[in-house]
Protein backbone atom coordinates (compact mmCIF):
# COMPACT_ATOMS: atom_id res chain seq x y z
CA UNK A 1 0.00 0.00 0.00
CA UNK A 2 1.22 3.51 -0.81
CA UNK A 3 2.05 5.98 1.89
CA UNK A 4 -0.37 8.83 2.48
CA UNK A 5 1.07 12.07 1.12
CA UNK A 6 1.83 14.82 3.60
CA UNK A 7 -0.38 17.53 2.12
CA UNK A 8 -0.47 20.88 3.88
CA UNK A 9 -3.60 22.98 4.10
CA UNK A 10 -3.84 25.31 1.06
CA UNK A 11 -3.04 28.92 1.88
CA UNK A 12 -6.54 30.22 1.14
CA UNK A 13 -8.19 27.70 3.45
CA UNK A 14 -5.67 28.38 6.19
CA UNK A 15 -6.24 32.12 5.93
CA UNK A 16 -10.02 32.19 5.40
CA UNK A 17 -11.04 29.06 7.29
CA UNK A 18 -12.52 30.85 10.32
CA UNK A 19 -16.04 32.30 10.48
CA UNK A 20 -14.86 35.79 11.47
CA UNK A 21 -12.18 35.93 8.77
CA UNK A 22 -14.60 34.66 6.15
CA UNK A 23 -17.12 37.36 7.08
CA UNK A 24 -14.37 39.99 6.97
CA UNK A 25 -13.42 38.87 3.47
CA UNK A 26 -17.05 39.11 2.40
CA UNK A 27 -17.43 42.66 3.71
CA UNK A 28 -14.12 43.80 2.19
CA UNK A 29 -15.09 42.27 -1.15
CA UNK A 30 -17.90 44.86 -1.26
CA UNK A 31 -16.06 47.97 -0.08
CA UNK A 32 -12.92 49.25 1.62
CA UNK A 33 -13.61 49.59 5.34
CA UNK A 34 -12.18 50.95 8.58
CA UNK A 35 -11.95 48.76 11.70
CA UNK A 36 -14.88 50.46 13.43
CA UNK A 37 -17.08 49.85 10.37
CA UNK A 38 -16.14 46.17 10.27
CA UNK A 39 -16.74 45.87 14.01
CA UNK A 40 -20.26 47.25 13.59
CA UNK A 41 -21.02 45.10 10.54
CA UNK A 42 -19.86 41.88 12.20
CA UNK A 43 -21.18 42.68 15.68
CA UNK A 44 -17.87 41.60 17.21
CA UNK A 45 -15.39 43.17 19.61
CA UNK A 46 -12.83 45.46 17.98
CA UNK A 47 -9.95 43.50 19.50
CA UNK A 48 -11.21 40.29 17.86
CA UNK A 49 -11.76 41.99 14.49
CA UNK A 50 -8.28 43.55 14.61
CA UNK A 51 -6.72 40.18 15.47
CA UNK A 52 -8.29 38.44 12.48
CA UNK A 53 -7.50 41.38 10.18
CA UNK A 54 -3.88 40.96 11.23
CA UNK A 55 -3.95 37.31 10.15
CA UNK A 56 -5.47 38.24 6.79
CA UNK A 57 -2.79 40.89 6.31
CA UNK A 58 -0.10 38.33 7.15
CA UNK A 59 -1.53 36.12 4.39
CA UNK A 60 -1.39 39.11 1.98
CA UNK A 61 -5.13 38.87 1.37
CA UNK A 62 -5.84 42.25 2.91
CA UNK A 63 -3.92 45.48 2.40
CA UNK A 64 -4.07 48.77 4.28
CA UNK A 65 -3.98 52.40 3.28
CA UNK A 66 -3.87 55.43 5.57
CA UNK A 67 -6.85 57.76 5.19
CA UNK A 68 -6.29 60.99 3.29
CA UNK A 69 -9.03 62.62 5.38
CA UNK A 70 -7.58 61.70 8.76
CA UNK A 71 -4.09 60.20 8.87
CA UNK A 72 -4.95 58.39 12.10
CA UNK A 73 -7.51 56.20 10.30
CA UNK A 74 -6.67 53.08 8.29
CA UNK A 75 -8.70 51.62 5.44
CA UNK A 76 -8.58 47.89 4.74
CA UNK A 77 -8.85 46.59 1.20
CA UNK A 78 -9.26 43.02 -0.05
CA UNK A 79 -6.77 41.91 -2.72
CA UNK A 80 -9.19 40.07 -5.00
CA UNK A 81 -6.48 39.23 -7.51
CA UNK A 82 -4.47 37.35 -4.90
CA UNK A 83 -7.67 35.65 -3.72
CA UNK A 84 -8.14 34.39 -7.26
CA UNK A 85 -4.61 33.02 -7.42
CA UNK A 86 -4.98 31.22 -4.09
CA UNK A 87 -8.38 29.87 -5.13
CA UNK A 88 -6.76 28.39 -8.24
CA UNK A 89 -4.13 26.68 -6.10
CA UNK A 90 -6.77 25.37 -3.67
CA UNK A 91 -8.82 23.57 -6.32
CA UNK A 92 -5.76 22.08 -8.00
CA UNK A 93 -4.43 20.84 -4.65
CA UNK A 94 -7.55 18.72 -4.19
CA UNK A 95 -7.91 17.37 -7.73
CA UNK A 96 -6.70 18.42 -11.21
CA UNK A 97 -10.31 18.53 -12.45
CA UNK A 98 -11.02 21.30 -9.94
CA UNK A 99 -8.33 23.62 -11.20
CA UNK A 100 -9.78 27.13 -11.25
CA UNK A 101 -10.07 28.87 -14.61
CA UNK A 102 -10.79 32.60 -14.99
CA UNK A 103 -14.47 33.33 -15.71
CA UNK A 104 -15.56 34.53 -19.10
CA UNK A 105 -16.58 38.16 -19.51
CA UNK A 106 -19.91 38.76 -17.77
CA UNK A 107 -23.12 39.56 -19.59
CA UNK A 108 -24.14 43.01 -18.41
CA UNK A 109 -27.58 44.54 -18.13
CA UNK A 110 -27.79 48.35 -18.24
CA UNK A 111 -26.67 49.97 -15.00
CA UNK A 112 -25.84 53.45 -13.71
CA UNK A 113 -22.69 54.10 -11.67
CA UNK A 114 -21.47 57.40 -10.22
CA UNK A 115 -17.84 57.90 -9.17
CA UNK A 116 -17.06 60.68 -6.71
CA UNK A 117 -13.86 62.32 -5.50
CA UNK A 118 -12.98 65.79 -4.26
CA UNK A 119 -11.71 67.54 -7.40
CA UNK A 120 -13.17 65.35 -10.16
CA UNK A 121 -9.85 66.03 -11.88
CA UNK A 122 -8.23 62.60 -12.07
CA UNK A 123 -9.42 59.50 -10.14
CA UNK A 124 -13.16 59.79 -10.78
CA UNK A 125 -12.66 60.96 -14.38
CA UNK A 126 -10.41 57.97 -15.10
CA UNK A 127 -12.84 55.58 -13.39
CA UNK A 128 -15.79 56.90 -15.40
CA UNK A 129 -13.93 56.47 -18.69
CA UNK A 130 -12.55 53.03 -17.82
CA UNK A 131 -15.94 51.66 -16.79
CA UNK A 132 -17.58 52.98 -19.92
CA UNK A 133 -14.86 51.40 -22.07
CA UNK A 134 -14.67 48.05 -20.26
CA UNK A 135 -18.46 47.63 -20.23
CA UNK A 136 -18.67 48.50 -23.94
CA UNK A 137 -21.25 51.14 -23.05
CA UNK A 138 -23.61 48.79 -21.19
CA UNK A 139 -22.93 50.72 -17.98
CA UNK A 140 -23.77 54.41 -17.89
CA UNK A 141 -20.83 55.83 -15.95
CA UNK A 142 -20.64 59.32 -14.48
CA UNK A 143 -18.25 61.25 -12.24
CA UNK A 144 -18.30 64.37 -10.08
CA UNK A 145 -16.52 66.09 -7.22
CA UNK A 146 -17.28 68.07 -4.09
CA UNK A 147 -14.81 70.80 -5.16
CA UNK A 148 -14.34 70.44 -8.92
CA UNK A 149 -11.20 71.66 -10.62
CA UNK A 150 -9.78 71.26 -14.15
CA UNK A 151 -8.85 67.78 -15.31
CA UNK A 152 -5.18 67.15 -14.58
CA UNK A 153 -2.98 66.95 -17.71
CA UNK A 154 -1.24 63.82 -16.39
CA UNK A 155 -4.62 62.09 -16.11
CA UNK A 156 -5.32 62.98 -19.74
CA UNK A 157 -1.89 61.72 -20.85
CA UNK A 158 -2.04 58.44 -18.91
CA UNK A 159 -5.50 57.61 -20.24
CA UNK A 160 -4.45 58.53 -23.78
CA UNK A 161 -1.80 55.80 -23.51
CA UNK A 162 -4.67 53.40 -22.80
CA UNK A 163 -6.62 54.57 -25.84
CA UNK A 164 -9.07 56.75 -23.91
CA UNK A 165 -9.50 60.46 -24.62
CA UNK A 166 -10.22 62.63 -21.57
CA UNK A 167 -9.34 65.92 -23.24
CA UNK A 168 -12.98 66.82 -23.91
CA UNK A 169 -14.12 66.01 -20.36
CA UNK A 170 -15.23 68.62 -17.88
CA UNK A 171 -15.22 68.68 -14.07
CA UNK A 172 -18.70 68.46 -12.52
CA UNK A 173 -20.02 69.25 -9.06
CA UNK A 174 -21.81 66.40 -7.28
CA UNK A 175 -24.86 68.69 -6.91
CA UNK A 176 -25.53 68.08 -10.62
CA UNK A 177 -26.49 64.50 -9.77
CA UNK A 178 -28.19 64.72 -6.37
CA UNK A 179 -31.67 64.11 -7.79
CA UNK A 180 -30.67 61.22 -10.07
CA UNK A 181 -30.92 57.50 -9.44
CA UNK A 182 -27.92 55.19 -9.60
CA UNK A 183 -27.29 51.51 -8.98
CA UNK A 184 -23.96 52.28 -7.31
CA UNK A 185 -22.25 55.35 -5.94
CA UNK A 186 -18.53 54.75 -5.54
CA UNK A 187 -16.42 57.20 -3.55
CA UNK A 188 -12.73 57.20 -4.42
CA UNK A 189 -11.63 59.86 -1.95
CA UNK A 190 -11.71 59.56 1.84
CA UNK A 191 -12.74 63.21 2.16
CA UNK A 192 -15.67 63.06 -0.23
CA UNK A 193 -16.97 59.94 1.49
CA UNK A 194 -17.62 62.07 4.56
CA UNK A 195 -19.76 64.58 2.62
CA UNK A 196 -21.43 62.25 0.11
CA UNK A 197 -25.16 63.12 -0.10
CA UNK A 198 -28.05 60.70 -0.12
CA UNK A 199 -29.29 59.70 -3.57
CA UNK A 200 -32.83 58.61 -4.54
CA UNK A 201 -33.53 54.89 -4.43
CA UNK A 202 -30.77 54.10 -1.93
CA UNK A 203 -28.06 52.97 -4.34
CA UNK A 204 -25.32 50.62 -3.12
CA UNK A 205 -22.62 52.77 -1.52
CA UNK A 206 -19.05 51.57 -2.09
CA UNK A 207 -15.77 53.13 -1.02
CA UNK A 208 -12.45 52.62 -2.78
CA UNK A 209 -9.80 54.37 -0.69
CA UNK A 210 -7.36 55.73 -3.25
CA UNK A 211 -4.76 58.49 -2.77
CA UNK A 212 -4.91 61.60 -4.93
CA UNK A 213 -2.23 61.12 -7.63
CA UNK A 214 -1.95 64.89 -8.03
CA UNK A 215 -0.72 65.10 -4.42
CA UNK A 216 1.91 62.39 -4.83
CA UNK A 217 5.57 63.49 -4.97
CA UNK A 218 6.47 61.17 -7.87
CA UNK A 219 4.20 62.91 -10.41
CA UNK A 220 3.25 60.96 -13.54
CA UNK A 221 3.92 57.44 -12.11
CA UNK A 222 1.26 58.10 -9.47
CA UNK A 223 -1.33 58.59 -12.22
CA UNK A 224 -0.20 55.39 -13.93
CA UNK A 225 -0.55 53.48 -10.65
CA UNK A 226 -4.02 54.97 -10.10
CA UNK A 227 -5.13 53.95 -13.60
CA UNK A 228 -3.84 50.40 -13.05
CA UNK A 229 -5.62 50.08 -9.70
CA UNK A 230 -8.85 51.46 -11.12
CA UNK A 231 -8.72 49.07 -14.07
CA UNK A 232 -8.29 46.12 -11.69
CA UNK A 233 -11.11 47.21 -9.41
CA UNK A 234 -13.45 47.94 -12.33
CA UNK A 235 -12.87 44.53 -13.88
CA UNK A 236 -14.12 42.97 -10.63
CA UNK A 237 -16.98 45.49 -10.43
CA UNK A 238 -18.31 44.27 -13.78
CA UNK A 239 -18.94 40.80 -12.32
CA UNK A 240 -20.74 42.30 -9.34
CA UNK A 241 -22.97 44.39 -11.61
CA UNK A 242 -23.75 41.33 -13.72
CA UNK A 243 -24.79 39.32 -10.66
CA UNK A 244 -27.05 41.90 -9.02
CA UNK A 245 -30.33 43.50 -10.14
CA UNK A 246 -30.09 46.99 -11.62
CA UNK A 247 -32.58 49.83 -11.98
CA UNK A 248 -33.63 48.66 -15.44
CA UNK A 249 -33.87 45.02 -14.39
CA UNK A 250 -35.84 45.63 -11.19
Amino acid sequence: MGRDRDVGLPALLAAAGHPVRWRLLGELARSDRQVHELTALLGEQQSLVSYHLGLLRKADLVRTRRSAADGRDIYYRLDLTRCGHLLAATGAALHPALRYTPPVAPELTPARVLFLCTGNSSRSQMAEALLRRRSAGAVAAFSAGSRPKPIHPDAVAVMAERGIDLSAGRPKHLDEFTGERFDRVITLCDRVQEVCPEFPGHPVAVHWSMPDPAAAPDGRPAFEHAADELAERIDFLLYTLAAEPTLEAS
